[in-house]
């Protein structure tokens, strides 16, 4: 890493990581039944699992389109299952990966091993939430020519991207009691601006653990509309970005 990238690299972590110590000190478990989701999608979708990842993708075989998720700190990856399965009856491959003690910092360069390994997609996004968000954004940052957009679930990049011709897309939830909306503020000019491949998403009454299914997050607000319908509206928005 360059100098300035590296000073970037580890703002994100400090920022991020004094939020998830601040909310958190065990990681969440996932708190869905994994039968009850692979009967819901039939042979819509086709789940399995491969190393350090959770594989979700289209039944009927890869379109090219992945996407790659870093998990937020201190949650179980398999949290994320729910809302990447919806992504991928939508007809995109998705990979989240699970990182060593729940936390992205400590695999900041997985979605490397993730591209060399699945050759047959052509077209990557990477995506994360809230930590995993960050870490994502710094890894992109450095890797713009590999990827086709950024998705940011209650999250914010510190690394500059705002010229990078990457799409960019950020959701959070108007009741996140966690994200530090400040600093969101401070690093929005680090996106590319509204028209120039920047959308932002605000749920309206969405909070910031309902992204992933892991029950209650400390220090979260109270969400006024269900998880269904948040991660409904995310992948409605994922999904219009990448098609």
């Amino acid at each position: 890493m360059k100098i300035d990238n590296l000073s970037k690299f580890f703002a994100a972590v400090f920022l991020s990581l004094s939020t998830c110590l601040l909310f958190s000190c065990s990681s969440y478990d996932s708190t869905f039944d994994l039968a009850t989701l692979k009967a819901q999608y039939g042979s819509q979708v086709s789940f399995s699992n491969d190393g350090p990842y959770i594989i979700a993708e289209p039944a009927s075989g890869s379109t090219g389109t992945g996407l790659i998720f870093y998990p937020g700190g201190l949650v179980s990856y398999q949290a994320y299952l729910p809302l990447m399965a919806k992504c991928a009856s939508n007809g995109i491959s998705c990979y989240i990966i699970q990182m060593p003690d729940d936390f992205a910092i400590l695999n900041l360069n997985a979605a490397y091993r993730v591209q060399k390994r699945y050759p047959e997609i052509s077209s990557w996004y990477i995506a994360g939430h809230s930590l995993g968000g960050a870490m994502a954004a710094t890894y992109v940052a450095s890797h713009k020519n590999d990827f086709e957009g950024l998705i940011l679930l209650a999250a914010y990049s510190t690394g500059d991207i705002s010229s990078s011709g990457l799409k960019v897309l950020s959701v959070y939830g108007s009741c996140d009691g966690v994200l530090n909306m400040a600093n969101y503020e401070k690093y929005r000019s680090n996106l590319p601006q509204e028209g120039s491949g920047f959308t932002e998403v605000v749920i309206e009454g969405g909070n910031h653990g309902q992204f992933a299914d892991y029950g209650e997050q400390k220090g979260d607000g109270q969400a006024t509309i269900s998880r269904e319908t948040q991660q409904d509206q995310t992948v409605s928005a994922i999904t219009e970005l990448i098609f």
